[in-house]
């Protein structure tokens, strides 16, 4: 227990230390849901959650994380109406996710007429790290968690495509520029200047690299490092792979409105072809069967915790 007036002032990153620990798996409140025809879901949710718990006692008992709770609850977002946090995981539906966010706050009445700007730099939504340390309990005791997870590979490539194969007036600049000087031999000065064109090689050489020469990026940095699964316990866990079905399911057991659906379009580059199975093959061609290793292991908890398998 704190004491009152650290309770109740803001949470200076400097002094507290303390870290949320996860209290017991306890079962979801599914009174809202109507209908028997989310048994199968329910099932595999159960299934998720008690694996991930289970995991997680293993692998708490040998390994202590240690990281500060404001740290810790940094990519949390808040829906006090309906009393849901969301970690968002990005390339896992993370747009149309606060999208969804925005209508059950009231702020929109559509999920489907608000552009990509406005869900990411438009801050509508408050994030958990944004209250005082009181409100931050409250919340983690009280409201439902969420996240929703998707295979690494497919997230990794996902995100490569997304920000290096097409136009981007930050990650060009910023990532691209660092990588190509230090990855390419031989780049020309077009490539230096503009930082365009990186390959799939060279990205992951960055991403390996423990000097990196820029730092690491919410896009392809680890689930376990975003949303802290063994430290918060997350009520339910979604899949990109079943992203509709277990949204859908998601929303009835936290009485979104029945009319409220999580909408099936893809955010950006609609025109290109969803990072899948076989375009991810293609990618990990480009790598060596060393480079392809130690990218899995970059990734090594990411799998074991969401019982994914390698490609």
């Amino acid at each position: 227990q704190l004491p009152d007036q650290q309770k109740m002032s803001e949470s200076p990153l400097s002094w507290f230390r303390r870290v949320y620990l996860a209290p017991a798996l306890h079962p979801l409140n599914k009174t809202l849901v109507k209908g028997g025809k989310w048994k199968d879901i329910d099932n595999t949710q159960e299934k998720r959650r008690s694996f991930l718990h289970d995991f997680c006692k293993k692998y708490n008992s040998r390994k202590k994380l240690q990281t500060h709770l404001v740290h810790l609850v940094s990519r949390i977002y808040v829906e006090d109406r309906h009393k849901v946090l969301y970690c968002e995981v990005p390339k896992a539906g993370c747009s149309n996710w606060k999208r969804v966010l925005m209508v059950l706050n009231g702020l929109a009445t559509s999920a489907h007429n608000i552009s990509h700007d406005d869900v990411h730099y438009g801050k509508h939504l408050r994030k958990l790290d944004s209250y005082d340390l009181k409100g931050i309990y409250t919340r983690l005791d009280m409201y439902t968690k969420f996240i929703f997870v998707r295979d690494p590979m497919e997230r990794l490539v996902s995100a490569f495509r997304d920000k290096f194969e097409h136009p981007n007036s930050y990650y060009h600049p910023v990532f691209g520029k660092a990588i190509i000087k230090k990855y390419r031999h031989n780049a020309d000065e077009e490539a230096l200047k503009t930082g365009s064109g990186v390959k799939f090689k060279e990205f992951i050489q960055y991403l390996l690299d423990s000097h990196r020469p820029v730092g690491m990026d919410i896009h392809w940095e680890q689930v376990t490092k975003l949303c802290y699964p063994c430290l918060i316990n997350y009520d339910f866990i979604g899949k990109f792979e079943t992203l509709e079905e277990d949204a859908n399911y998601f929303l009835q057991l936290v009485g979104a409105p029945a009319d409220l659906k999580f909408p099936k379009f893809k955010d950006r580059h609609s025109s290109d072809e969803r990072t899948s199975a076989e375009v991810v093959r293609q990618y990990l061609k480009e790598l060596s069967r060393e480079e392809r290793q130690l990218t899995y292991d970059f990734y090594y908890l990411d799998y074991l915790m969401f019982n994914y398998t390698s490609h």
